[in-house]
């Protein structure tokens, strides 16, 4: 009896050193169950053979029924592994849209209801062009690049100046004299190295901006001329794209979402006509008090973080106009003009 464990010894573990596969070894496992059980039916009784092993034949067929069941579990286990998928790169699982430390910095908006997840991905995969690196293009592009906002493109054709550090809180002593555009984009880099910038440091005009506003999902109006404000509204109409447009001067500010392609009127809709010259001042005639764009800037952001995750309810045919010197916000309704020259 000693013998045949003797023998099943080096077929498993003498094959195995010989590089004998599995299915080899299971082969010389078979055949020397067969010479065992065989003997016990042709030798007669008492025969030194099957004396030596034992003289009992049913133990020897229990024992090699037990090791051809496992054989055959061993196989059906193989098989089922096999027809299960598998699993997807680990590393490539773990990477997901965002890297650990972008789910730490967004974690107040994942647990966010209203944005969640899906939301964020949403922020992440935007592009949002804003027009103005000014006053009220600063608390807007910090706020979008610390939100996560994927793609974001600026164009402003000034530079900075000293007069601007006291409003335009994204530019520093530093900069005076680089191009508005460029102190943005370092600024949102710092802030967010995350995300893209695309600065484009010059005039919006007729001659570009529909190509440019066609590459981006929604547009941020900041500028702080009539001619540009019409022009964005004007373009963004036609390429039926969403505006959040802010203004302000002295202590008043607005904003509103002109969307005419969703039902909302557009810019013009509501200022058929630039005022005349003089009427209304700009900001370094009138005056404007510092933290006025921070609180229009912020809400314009807010608007934008909205419109892009499907959050609450935005602004189209709502105009908020906040008056920061007596700390009064109210809300006006807006519609769309018949006969509007824009969209009408």
């Amino acid at each position: 009896m000693h013998w045949v464990l003797l023998a099943l010894l080096l077929i498993w573990l003498g094959g195995s050193y010989l590089s004998f596969s599995k299915s080899q070894r299971w082969i010389l496992t078979g055949l020397l169950a067969g010479v065992i059980l065989l003997s016990f039916s042709v030798l007669p009784e008492g025969n030194p053979i099957t004396a030596g092993l034992g003289g009992n034949f049913t133990i020897w067929a229990v024992f090699f029924a037990g090791i051809g069941l496992a054989a055959l579990y061993g196989r059906g286990l193989a098989w089922l592994k096999a027809r299960v998928p598998e699993a997807p790169n680990s590393s490539a699982a773990d990477e997901g849209p965002f890297k650990d430390t972008e789910l730490d910095r967004y974690a107040r908006h994942i647990v966010l209801r209203e944005i969640g997840g899906p939301g964020q991905v949403a922020l992440k995969n935007a592009r949002v062009l804003v027009v103005g690196a000014g006053g009220l293009g600063s608390p807007v592009l910090l706020y979008l690049a610390a939100a996560g906002v994927g793609t974001i493109g600026v164009i402003d054709d000034d530079v900075v100046d000293n007069s601007n550090l006291q409003r335009q809180v994204i530019h520093r002593d530093a900069d005076i004299g680089v191009p508005k555009v460029f102190s943005a984009e370092a600024a949102m880099r710092a802030q967010n190295p995350a995300i893209e910038v695309r600065p484009y440091n010059r005039r919006l005009t007729e001659d570009v901006a529909d190509g440019l506003l066609a590459d981006y999902d929604l547009i941020l109006e900041g500028s702080d001329n009539f001619e540009t404000r019409y022009l964005v509204n004007r373009v963004a109409a036609k390429l039926g794209k969403p505006v959040i447009g802010g203004a302000l001067s002295q202590w008043e500010g607005q904003v509103s979402t002109f969307d005419p392609a969703n039902g909302a009127p557009c810019y013009q809709c509501i200022f058929p006509e630039a005022p005349a010259p003089g009427l209304a001042p700009s900001c370094s005639e009138a005056g404007v008090v510092g933290p006025l764009p921070a609180i229009i800037g912020g809400i314009m952001a807010t608007e934008a973080v909205k419109e892009i995750t499907g959050a609450g309810e935005g602004l189209r045919g709502r105009m908020l106009i906040y008056d920061a010197m007596y700390a009064e916000t109210r809300v006006i309704k807006t519609k769309r003009r018949a006969g509007c020259e824009c969209c009408g």
